[in-house]
């Protein structure tokens, strides 16, 4: 059999395909074995590494499964949805926190007022924009791509935390007292000027706004399956590469 692995940002373009195959066997309980061996997270990077050369070294890539990560040490199963990522740079229930991908412009002022109640008394917005300068380069534009199929699920973990972190006390039960969370995040070109991510949270107090608003935009720019493309006048690169 072979296992199909997804690949995304730069990995997808030094494949030139954004998936890769890989021969291995499926042992009776239904892991997958290579050489006799089972098949780790660990093992598939380091064995596509060596049949693929132009991904380069893959030990900075994250693995998934379905849409979680996962270690190196876990072991796949033939039924595995496999991805390797390179690192990152649904309803109106904003209690629980709404995640959105779009292809087009960003309104942070349009996006902060959604998330206002009636009990709100701080809404604080966090607004990422497209800067014309980074790493001593000019920049013309950028272009973001997102693991549109994990994007949600990943979302949905760091809102937990957040609310976890900084919502009311466990058990509380005062709808009064919830966060009300909205983060969008823009996919494709994004130009110079233009908005590329906002965050927006509104609570009864100002300190838990400030607080889960810079918790939910440092959270998301480590571990939410979103890469940035910076193009210049004489080329391009790409963000968190660090291969």
């Amino acid at each position: 059999m072979e296992l199909s692995v997804r690949l995304f940002a730069v990995l997808a373009e030094r494949a030139g395909a954004d998936r890769v195959l890989l021969p291995c066997a499926t042992g009776p309980d239904g892991l997958c074995t290579s050489g006799g061996e089972p098949l780790t997270v660990g093992r598939l990077k380091a064995e596509l590494a060596a049949q693929h050369p132009d991904l380069g070294d893959l030990g900075f890539a994250s693995g998934v499964v379905g849409t979680a990560y996962v270690p190196d040490e876990r072991r796949l199963l033939a039924e595995d949805e496999v991805a390797l990522l390179p690192p990152v740079s649904g309803g109106e229930d904003f209690t629980g926190g709404v995640f959105e991908l779009s292809a087009e412009s960003l309104d942070p002022g349009q996006l902060g007022r959604r998330v206002v109640q009636d009990s709100t008394g701080a809404l604080v917005t966090f607004t990422g924009l497209t800067r014309n300068k980074n790493r001593g380069q000019s920049v013309v534009q950028l272009d973001y791509e997102a693991f549109a199929e994990m994007v949600g699920p990943e979302m949905e973990r760091i809102f937990a935390r957040c609310r976890e972190t900084f919502g009311p006390p466990s058990g509380d039960g005062d709808p009064e007292l919830e966060l009300h969370m909205l983060c969008a995040h823009r996919t494709g070109v994004v130009p110079v000027g233009e908005p590329s991510v906002v965050v927006a949270v509104a609570s009864p107090h100002r300190d838990a706004a400030f607080l889960a608003a810079r918790f939910l935009i440092d959270t998301l720019k480590e571990s939410l399956p979103v890469w940035k493309k910076e193009h210049y006048a004489d080329g391009h690169h790409w963000i968190g590469d660090r291969s």
